[in-house]
């Protein structure tokens, strides 16, 4: 049980319902917003406190809030489903939970309990029930996160912390919905080394990726893959997303974390699945001449990446300076890569019965 209480303010100007069902019917990722926020403050001497549901809208911060300078900041990605009945339900918030706090140990802030992150979006997902999507694959995207908002210029873990949780319906995280993407291989950057941050969910990973990002779209790709920091031989991860390797033997390889490497609660969950679907699962480390001669021997068949946002993506074209190489099939959606989607996705929105006890009723 959390030990925090939350007041309520509510919103005196929501979104009309009018309104409201138009962004419903087509809202995108990460445009629209719902009409509330949670609100949760730390200082060492009172710990956790002044919980608050408020009317979504800005943060009033000093120019020198120690976030804005150092970055000291973490954040978490998961979903709210609606099922037929109504209801909605969270997939494993419980270990999107624990992943905060790792995070949170990793870049000196404060630790959230677990039962108090899970309070924070149920009591903001009951707030706004209404906002949560019926169409399909729609959902509720909640983003918790922390940050550093004292205000001193001083190289120090802060004082005085920020928790929020602010909420978007959201559909395909591709614009184009699904379909196979393609993949930019990163030789001037990389994302993270060993004894950094690559293992922690936190902002600066992410702007770090972002020149990487743009040499991808600027050479034609969706999105760009990383390799190791010190070879540049392995291959670790998109930019937000784990990535899976489908062999002809009935293989299923991944990435091995070695510390670098985001653990993903997809990832996690996707060898469980193809586990009990029969396949042969694998974490180790893979070259990325691996990846290419695999492809182009026939050994890998699919390729595909997976994160919360986009679910399960195929991989349909990877591409590098001087070269470039096609995944298998003949474009669209592997029949390993498909047959784990509609696994995982059918948990989600309940449609399958949830034996691993991974669904977490919100509202």
């Amino acid at each position: 049980m959390s030990a925090v209480r939350f007041t309520e303010s509510r919103n005196p100007a929501p979104v009309p319902a009018e309104r409201r069902a138009e962004i419903l019917a087509a809202p995108g990722f990460g445009k629209h917003f719902t009409d509330h926020m949670v609100t949760l403050r730390w200082t060492p001497d009172q710990g956790w406190h002044d919980g608050a549901v408020l009317p979504y809208g800005p943060f009033q911060l000093d120019p020198a809030a120690a976030v804005l300078h150092y970055a000291q900041e973490i954040f978490e990605g998961l979903k709210g489903y609606r099922h037929a009945d109504g209801s909605v339900w969270a997939f494993r918030p419980e270990a999107n939970g624990e992943r905060f706090a790792r995070s949170a140990r990793r870049l000196a802030l404060p630790e959230l309990p677990v039962a108090d992150f899970l309070a924070a979006i149920e009591i903001l997902v009951r707030t706004d029930r209404e906002w949560v999507p019926t169409g399909e694959e729609q959902s509720l995207y909640l983003r918790p996160f922390m940050f550093a908002s004292e205000s001193f210029l001083g190289v120090r873990p802060a004082k005085e912390i920020l928790f929020s949780v602010i909420a978007c319906p959201v559909g395909s995280y591709f614009s184009g919905g699904i379909k196979p993407v393609s993949i930019w291989l990163s030789t001037n950057y990389t994302r993270a080394a060993l004894g950094g941050t690559g293992a922690a969910k936190c902002g600066g990973n992410y702007a770090a990726s972002l020149a990487a990002q743009v040499e991808a779209v600027e050479n034609g790709c969706d999105q760009v893959c990383f390799l190791d920091a010190v070879d540049r031989t392995w291959v670790e991860e998109l930019g937000g997303m784990n990535l899976y390797f489908v062999y002809a033997d009935g293989r299923l390889v991944t990435p091995a974390l070695t510390g670098t490497i985001l653990e993903g609660i997809t990832r996690s969950s996707i060898l469980t699945l193809a586990g009990e679907q029969g396949l042969k699962v694998e974490e180790r480390q893979i070259g990325i001449d691996d990846w290419r001669d695999g492809v182009d021997s026939g050994e890998i068949t699919e390729v595909f990446a997976c994160g919360t946002a986009a679910v399960i993506t195929p991989v349909g074209r990877l591409v590098w300076d001087g070269g470039s190489i096609e995944s298998p099939g003949d474009g669209g959606t592997g029949t390993v890569t498909g047959r784990l989607r509609r696994a995982l996705v059918d948990i989600q929105y309940g449609r399958t019965p949830d034996s691993h006890g991974w669904l977490h009723r919100l509202a």
